[in-house]
């Protein structure tokens, strides 16, 4: 299961990751910890909430990553883009 979950930050994800990318992980990461792939009825909100805690952890890592070179390869990317535009 887990080992569907892919790398979210560059270079490995050439964008950045939508909302969506890291939801889809923060489940497959919560449904391998559980052992659930989807769960009783009596266990939705913690399970919810657990995908919830997950996907916002997963948020703030890549927002603060500082991955070397890519500071450089987004300033480069980004000056080729002005000067096309």
């Amino acid at each position: 299961m887990c080992r569907s979950i892919k790398t979210l930050r560059p270079p490995a994800l050439p964008e950045e990751a939508t909302e969506a990318d890291i939801r889809a992980a923060a489940l497959q990461y919560v449904r391998k910890v559980s052992g659930f792939r989807a769960p009783a009825a009596h266990n939705r909100e913690v399970f919810d909430r657990a995908v919830d805690a997950v996907a916002e952890a997963t948020a703030q890592l890549l927002a603060e990553l500082e991955v070397r070179g890519q500071g450089q390869a987004r300033r480069a990317v980004a000056a080729v883009g002005e000067q096309a535009g």
